[in-house]
């Protein structure tokens, strides 16, 4: 068990992960369709942020993108935020330890983003 980010993370050593491999499979790659990257950038900016929100931005319907980047495990639904029947959408850490980030205050901003 490891502290990480006011939390705590299990973790197995060194010598099991191979039998967890043998028994799970390797991981597999998931490649983001450019729909769901623009989705995920959205969200990773404007955060929590409604599907309308999303849709009106990006001219046509997110349903299937936010339901990839949902089951991906790198967006959830922000239940915190109530009082539509839209659902607000917020990154998760997952999304920030697939793009190594250590919080959402890393990302890049604008000027950050023009250099590159």
């Amino acid at each position: 068990m490891q502290t990480r980010d006011g939390g705590f993370v299990l973790s197995l050593k060194a010598g099991f992960r191979d039998v967890v491999e043998r028994l799970q499979g390797s991981p597999r790659e998931a490649r983001l369709t450019p729909a769901a990257r623009d989705v995920l950038a959205l969200i990773a900016y404007r955060q929590p942020i409604h599907k309308a929100e999303i849709d009106s931005q990006r001219g046509q319907d997110s349903r299937g993108p936010l339901q990839q980047l949902v089951r991906l495990g790198l967006i959830a639904v922000d239940s915190r935020v109530s009082g539509s029947r839209d659902f607000a959408y917020v990154t998760t850490h997952r999304f920030l330890e697939l793009v190594g980030l250590r919080s959402l205050d890393d990302l890049p901003q604008t000027g950050e983003l023009q250099k590159l």
